[in-house]
């Protein structure tokens, strides 16, 4: 294995480049609005004129907070600079060169929203979208090594529901009214052999948590409803307006799950005949019954489960947080922090204009059939998900006034998406490479704006096989092809380079520079390892590594 030293041309290129980025180079009781039920808008026209309104919408709201706080908002993101965040976002990988070449060259003023519309469209954003939503709704597969066996029958359930744009209220039913008896197996005929797997199911939601009613009850307030519950769990909190027995009595909803050993390939018990609604608190001999978080005590009917139930209320459209929780979770994902923070405490202190904002973008949500690409067409249509990560640097920070959104937030890349942007740059990676740089990258949750990088972890990008196979022009496939071009001049090779790394083309002050780096070796062999030098220090550079 080579092993690049950080030479004096190679510190002046990476010095060069984290100089011309376009941003900064760092990564910083119950509410009585009920959401009702609207017509559900389904032509494609009308929803995505409803989608443009709503972002003009958000605009205004926010434009007007900016007026009053006396903020200037960061200017409007250049085409690349849109483009490689709309790639990241929606399909979890930079665009490829040409896809680049054509975006920045394409003079049509309508070709932002038409981009989301292609991404939204493609096999890509299906893909991605299943290992997003796989980790808000599974993330015990991602730290717990008894729940990762569950990740792929929970994921190819769950990309059944992507490809299909369920609505996401169907979603949660699903998942709280699995079905836990025998699972259904599918055959797998690999190398002639026939056997059967497990089928998609959303059941691993239970086995993840190990069928454990705290868990479930847990698990669904917090990512369902937005609501922190856990706090209450073996004791009042003195701050917050939850009690121990609503937990317990959220949890019995989910008392007479089955228990046994989590192996998805077993059978499991089949549910009891005579419902069990009710629990005792544990170190307590207190029993509590099912009852909702509202207050209310459910209405049983004789052929309804109990956690039937449960999910009617969760997705119903009086329930004020189902929305509302949902919407600041994709709000934050997509601009960098929730309406409300923390993302998933709904009841924490909230700016009155920006819960109006959440409560108004929440309820055409609902209006839309809870469709996210609908939700992810509006976000990316407003100008705040337009502006540029170069600007006030502080239009993001939660104040007394709650988040500005004047700027966009510079933020680290998932190890998936460093990963699959690495393998669309340098045209190298294998399924196996894919599962090693996960395991190495991964294992964090915190936010995107405040992830960093390990030692290891740089010294992997730096030194490491894959990336030393990938910067030589002998065996690199993208740069091969680049060096190797015969209708390219250094010129052409250098900003090809940039479009397939950075989704942009290199300033005058970068080409000048870099030109003159290639310029100076007397070789052709010279002059290819200059071009690699290029290449290395791009792909280990600030610029790459964040969505900006």
């Amino acid at each position: 294995m080579r092993v690049r030293v950080a030479g004096p041309w190679i510190v002046a290129i990476m010095a060069l480049m984290i100089g011309s980025m376009a941003g900064p180079a760092r990564a910083g009781g119950p509410s009585d609005t009920s959401t009702r039920r609207r017509p559900i808008r389904t032509d494609p026209v009308e929803s995505a004129r409803d989608a443009r309104t709503l972002a003009a919408r958000i605009d205004a709201v926010l434009a007007a907070r900016w007026a009053k706080s006396g903020i200037r908002p960061a200017a409007i993101a250049d085409d690349g600079e849109f483009l490689r965040r709309a790639y990241l976002d929606l399909v979890g990988k930079i665009p490829t060169a040409a896809e680049a070449r054509d975006f920045l060259d394409d003079p049509a003023p309508g070709k932002r929203a038409a981009l989301i519309d292609r991404l939204l469209d493609s096999p890509a954003y299906t893909a991605h979208a299943t290992e997003v939503w796989r980790r808000m709704l599974l993330p015990e597969a991602d730290t717990d090594d008894e729940a990762r066996p569950f990740a792929p029958t929970f994921a190819g359930w769950l990309r059944r529901k992507v490809v299909e744009d369920a609505g996401y209220d169907r979603i949660v039913r699903e998942i709280l009214t699995a079905k836990l008896d025998a699972p259904q197996s599918d055959l797998d005929l690999a190398n002639g052999v026939v056997r059967a797997v497990p089928a998609p199911s959303p059941a691993a939601y239970y086995l993840a948590k190990g069928r454990k009613p705290e868990s479930l009850a847990a698990g669904t307030a917090r990512v369902f409803l937005g609501i922190r519950l856990e706090c209450a769990q073996c004791h009042n909190h003195p701050f917050a307006s939850w009690k121990r027995e609503q937990f317990w009595s959220l949890a019995a909803f989910f008392a007479e799950v089955p228990s046994e050993g989590n192996d998805p390939t077993r059978m499991m018990r089949r549910e009891r005949p005579t419902p069990i609604r009710e629990l005792t608190i544990p170190g307590t001999k207190k029993v509590v019954a099912a009852t909702l978080l509202d207050g209310t005590k459910p209405e049983w009917r004789p052929r309804a489960g109990t956690r039937e139930i449960l999910a009617e209320w969760v997705t119903s459209p009086e329930n004020p947080y189902f929305a509302r929780a949902l919407v600041n979770r994709v709000w934050a994902r997509f601009l960098g922090a929730g309406l409300i923070e923390p993302v998933d405490d709904l009841d924490g202190e909230t700016d009155p204009e920006l819960k109006a904002l959440l409560d108004e973008v929440s309820d055409q949500f609902r209006a839309h059939g809870d469709r996210l690409k609908f939700l992810i067409r509006t976000l990316t249509a407003t100008r705040a998900y337009n502006l540029s990560s170069a600007g006030i640097g502080t239009g993001h920070d939660s104040s007394a006034t709650g988040p500005m959104f004047a700027t966009m937030p510079v933020r680290g890349l998932t190890p998936s998406q460093l990963f699959d942007s690495l393998t669309r740059a340098t045209g190298s990676g294998q399924p196996g490479d894919r599962a090693r740089f996960l395991e190495l990258f991964g294992g964090g949750q915190e936010r995107p704006s405040e992830a960093e990088t390990t030692i290891v972890q740089a010294l992997t990008l730096m030194n490491g096989s894959y990336i030393d196979a990938a910067t030589d022009p002998t065996t690199g496939r993208v740069l091969g092809a680049i060096v190797g071009a015969p209708f390219l001049d250094t010129r052409g090779r250098i900003e090809t380079l940039f479009l397939a790394t950075l989704t942009r083309r290199p300033t005058p002050v970068e080409m000048a520079k870099l030109v003159d780096y290639v310029g100076r070796r007397k070789s052709d062999e010279e002059r290819s390892k200059a071009l690699a030098d290029i290449f290395w220090a791009i792909l280990n550079g600030p610029e790459f590594h964040l969505n900006h």
